[in-house]
């Protein structure tokens, strides 16, 4: 089922009109949304804002193709999901192009995400094939004797998944994917800033022979998607946002499963035996790659005080070099944040903790959606810049002097998702490890590390479960036991 979209020229800039997929057909609606380039302003697309009524239709359709897609044998799921790598593959050039374009992401980051994205639906095909169950020993007690018993993993059933702007191809294969390798279905609610991408997965995902009512794609605005949230005719709710968002959601779920994927202000800790040069080229790529618009993006840095003002020195005249513009540009490394609004806010969080005296090294300009990467020092923990995500470019740098001190400050915080720690000394590095409360430590690499395969999730505000697809895999999937009476 391909993605009908019209496109015409508006002045200068072609404009595609789609249409949604939703219940195995290609719909519209009355209201139509815009799609903005964050860059320029420009309307890139026009996209169908769902109704109810095709919401209830999307779910219809999830809840009566589950059968079909429970049938599928392990091999079919995984050449449906080798189908989409190969179909993402093949329109790498388009997908890098359509993040650029709606997301502001800088071209050269895109094609990462693509490639995160195909090796996403790989990894699946893979785990397709090894969803397995196990043989438990029940003669371990004497009323187990005379009984044998083993376990397997069935579908759960129709899932809802809703993700943001920031990843909107990634993150949707990291719903989908397993989705499609657990053998279930999915009505996902793409980002309302950025539709597009995710609605060229979709028609790549029908093109590799995923049954197309198995899979409805839900552009709307929050009164629509909310109730899909609702509806216990969904098992699971599989989310990816930000934390006021994901526990909202999570108090009105219901009985159904419920994986939260939300935010952070990850810390990493730089001590005086560390790679400094590298330390700095990982918190530059961390905390400014899209801009800081990454839940796992460096925000908060402590240093050694032996390295602390060399840290600064370099790490500013590293940031100095990084060129802020046009997304599409192949040499851009800072493209535009989403939103005017979130830029403001940005700016102001800078402004806010000036005037609490934290003293800016470097950035701290904004033009229109574009902000440039900045250096803070001298923060205190109540500072918004410290405490809340600011997800935008900026990094704070503040000494410290005693290693245990340092992760106690990267554990005072709401969030807990992943930290970064620069150190060779393994004694330290199993002190972090076992005392940062936070889902991952990366050690001598950024906090912003994420391979697609590793359980990835955080604790306290940061979320509730874990993605990669195995993990995901235990959600989407139920375990049911078979007890066999080998006597009678």
């Amino acid at each position: 089922m391909a993605n009908e979209r019209e496109t015409y020229a508006g002045g200068s800039v072609v404009i595609e009109h789609y249409k949604l997929p939703v219940a195995g057909a290609m719909v519209e609606s009355g209201e139509v949304d815009e799609v903005v380039n964050p860059f320029n302003g420009d309307i890139i697309a026009r996209v169908p804002l769902a109704t109810p009524e095709q919401r209830e239709a999307a779910i219809a359709a999830a809840v009566a193709s589950f059968a079909e897609m429970r049938a599928l044998s392990r091999v079919r799921r995984a050449q449906i999901c080798v189908g989409v790598a190969s179909g993402i593959e093949r329109r790498r050039r388009e997908l890098a192009e359509a993040l650029a374009l709606e997301c502001g992401k800088p071209i050269k980051a895109a094609q990462v995400e693509v490639s995160r994205a195909i090796a996403t639906f790989n990894i699946a095909a893979e785990e397709a094939k090894r969803l397995a169950g196990e043989i438990v020993p029940v003669d371990v007690v004497p009323w187990g004797e005379g009984y044998a018993a083993q376990f397997h993993r069935f579908p759960l059933g129709p899932i809802v998944g809703i993700i943001p702007f920031n990843f909107p191809l990634n993150l949707a294969a990291h719903k989908l994917a397993p989705c499609i390798a657990a053998g279930c279905t999915m009505v996902l609610k793409p980002p309302q800033q950025a539709p597009v991408t995710v609605l060229k997965l979709a028609e790549i995902c029908y093109e590799a022979g995923l049954p197309p009512e198995s899979l409805s794609v839900l552009h709307c605005t929050v009164e629509v998607g909310e109730p899909l949230v609702r509806d216990e005719r969904f098992k699971l709710l599989s989310f990816t946002g930000s934390a006021a968002v994901g526990w909202h959601l999570k108090s009105i779920a219901g009985k159904k499963r419920v994986v939260l994927e939300l935010g952070g202000n990850a810390g990493a800790i730089v001590h005086s035996d560390a790679d400094l040069d590298w330390a700095v080229q990982r918190t530059a790529a961390g905390g400014y790659g899209y801009a800081g618009q990454s839940c796992i993006s460096v925000q908060r840095v402590l240093v050694h005080r032996t390295l602390y003002d060399e840290f600064c020195e370099k790490l500013v005249q590293r940031t100095e070099l990084l060129k802020v513009g046009d997304p599409l540009h192949e040499d851009t490394d800072i493209g535009p944040l989403i939103e005017e609004k979130h830029a403001e806010r940005v700016i102001s969080w800078i402004a806010e903790a000036e005037g609490s005296g934290a003293r800016v090294l470097a950035g701290n300009r904004r033009e229109r959606c574009l902000v440039w990467p900045t250096v803070l020092t001298d923060t205190k923990p109540d500072m918004k810049v410290e405490c809340e995500e600011i997800f935008g470019p900026v990094v704070t740098v503040r000494p410290y002097d005693d290693f245990k001190a340092a992760v106690r400050i990267v554990n005072d915080s709401k969030y807990g998702l992943q930290s970064g720690v620069f150190t060779h000394d393994i004694r330290l590095i199993r002190y972090a490890y076992e005392n940062l409360d936070v889902g991952g430590v990366v050690v001598n690499d950024y906090p912003t590390l994420r391979i697609d395969n590793m359980p990835y999730g955080g604790v306290k505000d940061s979320g509730l479960g874990r993605e990669g697809v195995a993990s995901s895999l235990q959600d989407m999937t139920e375990l049911k036991m078979l007890i066999v009476s080998l006597e009678h």
